[in-house]
C-alpha cells in the first residue's frame, strides 16, 4: 500500500505501517538486504556500538510448556543515532497441525532514538526468518569451506526454506540439497519447489535426520525439538554446522568442534541451552569459545583456516539482528513511499 500523507503533519506523531507484502515490496523477500544490513549490524555489535538487554520469555504454560510455546520480546539499539526497537514474537508449536497457522508471528516496533517515539510497526515474521537466515549465509562465508557443495537441512518448515532458500541465493556453486523433515510431506514440498526454482540442483530427501547429516558439507538444523539428536561422529571432518534451532545437537559436538562461534555469548549462554549445560558442568567457558560472529566478520578474529575444521555456529538470535534488517527496510520503504501513515494520537 503506498502512503499518502508525510510522516508527520505540523508536529503531529505517526507511525508507518508496513506490512508482510509491503516489506517484501521493498527487497524484503531477498536474502541480499539481509545479509548487507546484518554484516554491519554484527560488526557494530562486535565494536560495543549496540544496547542489548538479555531477552525475556513469557511462557504462560512454564515449564510445563512445550519449549516452542512462548512469547519473547527482544529490544535493542543499533549504531549512533541508528535506531532503537523491539521485536515481539510469539510462537505455538502446534499452531500449523491446530490453527492452520504458521509456528510464529511476530511484530517489530521501531522508535527514534532522538525523541524514543515510535516511528514504525512492521509485520515481523518475514524479517525473523530471513534474518536467521542471513546469518547463516554470514557464517558460511567465513566458515564453511570455500567449496563446500552439499547442504544438509532438517526440518523444511518455514525457518527451515528460509535457510535453503538464502543459501541457494548466495551460492552458486550449491550442488546438492540433501533434505529431511519428520513429516516425509513437508520434506517432499520443499524438495519440489527447490527444483522448480533452481533446476541445476540436486534434491534427495533422505529417510533419516542421519543419513541427511553426514552428507553435509553445510549443517543445517531447522526443528522445535527440545531433544539432542545430533552426534558428533555424524560430522564429515570440514563441515559447518549453523545451530540454527539450538536443541538438535549432542554435548559431544560441542566438545569435538574444533571452533564454537556464537552471535552473542551472554544470550547463548543461558535458559539451559546446550552450551549453558556445559559451562554449568565446567567443560566449556568463554574462554574455549573462539568468537563472536561479528568478530570474524570484523576482522578480529580468524574464520575458518584449514579444510578439515569441524566448526559449529550458535545463533541464538538477537534482537540487534532484528532491529538493524527492520531499520534497513524502513528507510527503503520512506524512499519508495511504501506503507501506511497511522496517527499515533
Amino acid at each position: 500500500m503506498t502512503a499518502s500523507t508525510t510522516p508527520a503533519d505540523a508536529g503531529k506523531p505517526r507511525i508507518l505501517y508496513l506490512s508482510r507484502g509491503d516489506v517484501a515490496s521493498v527487497g524484503g523477500d531477498r536474502s541480499d538486504l539481509y545479509v548487507d544490513a546484518l554484516n554491519d549490524g554484527l560488526v557494530q555489535h562486535a565494536a560495543g556500538k549496540t544496547v542489548q538487554p538479555l531477552k525475556p520469555y513469557l511462557r504462560v504454560n512454564g515449564k510445563e510448556g512445550h519449549i516452542a510455546d512462548r512469547i519473547i520480546a527482544m529490544p535493542a539499539h543499533v549504531g549512533e543515532p541508528g535506531m532503537s526497537g523491539l521485536k515481539w514474537i510469539g510462537s505455538k508449536h502446534d499452531n500449523p497441525s491446530r490453527a492452520g497457522l504458521e509456528r510464529a508471528s511476530a511484530v517489530i516496533v521501531l522508535n527514534d532514538p532522538a525523541t524514543n517515539y515510535p516511528v514504525a510497526i512492521l509485520e515481523g515474521s518475514l524479517i525473523s526468518a530471513s534474518r536467521t537466515a542471513a546469518v547463516t549465509v554470514l557464517g558460511a562465508r567465513h566458515l564453511a569451506r570455500k567449496d563446500f557443495t552439499d547442504v544438509a537441512l532438517i526440518g523444511c518448515g518455514v525457518i527451515g526454506t528460509a535457510q535453503i532458500t538464502a543459501l541457494l541465493q548466495q551460492f552458486g556453486h550449491i550442488s546438492t540439497v540433501h533434505l529431511y523433515d519428520a513429516r516425509r510431506a513437508a520434506a517432499d514440498a520443499l524438495a519440489a519447489r527447490i527444483t522448480a526454482e533452481y533446476p541445476q540442483v540436486t534434491v534427495t530427501v533422505a529417510d533419516s535426520a542421519e543419513d541427511a547429516v553426514r552428507a553435509g558439507d553445510v549443517v543445517v538444523p531447522c526443528t522445535v525439538t527440545d531433544k539432542p539428536y545430533i552426534e558428533a561422529g555424524w560430522l564429515k571432518r570440514g563441515a559447518f554446522l549453523s545451530n540454527v534451532s539450538i536443541m538438535d545437537v549432542h554435548k559431544d559436538v560441542f566438545l569435538a568442534a574444533d571452533k564454537v562461534v556464537v552471535d552473542d555469548w551472554e544470550q547463548s549462554n543461558r535458559e539451559k541451552k546446550i552450551i549453558n549445560q556445559l559451562v554449568l558442568e565446567g567443560k566449556f567457558s568463554r574462554e574455549a569459545l573462539h568468537a563472536e560472529l561479528g568478530e570474524i566478520l570484523g576482522g578480529t578474529r580468524p574464520g575458518r583456516e584449514t579444510d578439515d575444521e569441524l566448526i559449529v555456529l550458535n545463533p541464538m538470535g538477537m534482537a540487534v539482528e532484528d532491529i538493524a534488517c527492520a531499520a534497513e527496510v524502513y528507510r527503503r520503504a520512506l524512499d519508495q513511499g511504501v506503507g501506511t501513515w497511522l496517527d499515533l494520537y
